[in-house]
């Protein structure tokens, strides 16, 4: 068992409004969908333990919430290693270190 594999039987829970400081997730225009990458890069900096169940239970377990990982165009060191290990992924199949790769080939670095 890893962590957080419970998800699906885990009590409710629901994402930190503090963590989303400058957004209104009450306003009916708010989308949790389009606002998945936001959301989970603000769980993977800033994230509780009940931001990690509710992020599961929101987006459907840890292949949905590995996809949207790989779409987060930016990411710090610490997050990208904890995503990968947390999501089974590889630094490769994520967008931010796809880009950085591209921006150290671009400037000869």
């Amino acid at each position: 068992m890893g962590f957080f594999s419970d998800w699906e039987t885990h009590k409710k829970e629901h994402i930190s409004k503090t963590i989303l400081w400058e957004y209104d997730t009450e306003s009916p225009r708010w989308d949790w969908n389009r606002m998945a990458e936001t959301v989970v890069r603000r769980v993977l900096e800033y994230g509780r333990e009940e931001d990690y169940y509710a992020m599961l239970q929101l987006y459907g377990g840890f292949g949905n919430v590995g996809e949207i990982v790989r779409r987060i165009p930016k990411l710090h060191r610490r997050e990208i290693c904890w995503a990968c290990a947390l999501f089974k992924l590889k630094e490769e199949e994520l967008l931010c270190c796809r880009r950085e790769q591209s921006r150290k080939k671009l400037l000869g670095c």
